[in-house]
């Protein structure tokens, strides 16, 4: 199966001098958690992505309104993205290495094309199940996709109360 077959088309970008304000906007509008980010010299480029997350730390430790706060400031800017002509496995392996959820799709032209989310892998799952079809996304696949995303970073150790 190629990501092209399940990536949301419908993606809503913004550039890296817009506000946090108008990806949050965007966001909200659009019911999502990501937004990449582009070039603001017209040419399309990806050049970040921004999530809800980073928001809300931006919000929290620049102490500003988010209309005065530019994407830039929050964005990621090291971006994990995939081709839309990509295998699905190959995509997941990707979001397994870096932890991922969201990833954006380029084309051809390495323009964004589209958006790859968890979401949409475990509700393939789900529909080839349902529908009786054969799995080319299982309910394992998802599991161990999401067990190494959500993964914790850096070594952290888990602290249990006794």
């Amino acid at each position: 199966m190629k990501v092209e077959q399940l990536m949301k088309r419908e993606v809503k970008v913004c550039s890296a001098a817009d506000s946090l304000n108008r990806a949050a906007q965007l966001m909200w509008e659009a019911d999502c958690g990501c937004v990449p980010v582009i070039s603001s010299n017209g040419d399309g480029a990806l050049v970040g992505i921004v999530t809800d997350r980073d928001i809300a730390i931006a919000a929290y430790t620049q102490g500003k309104p988010l209309a005065e706060i530019p994407v830039s400031v929050a964005m990621a800017k090291k971006v994990i993205a995939c081709h839309a002509s990509d295998g699905l496995r190959h995509a997941e392996a990707l979001m397994r290495q870096n932890r991922v959820r969201r990833m954006p799709v380029l084309d051809q032209n390495h323009r964004v094309a589209g958006i790859l989310s968890l979401n949409d892998i475990a509700l393939e799952a789900q529909r080839e199940k349902a529908g009786g079809r054969p799995q080319e996304v299982t309910a394992d696949d998802v599991a161990e996709t999401i067990a190494a995303v959500c993964e914790p970073r850096g070594g952290r150790e888990m602290i249990v109360a006794a």
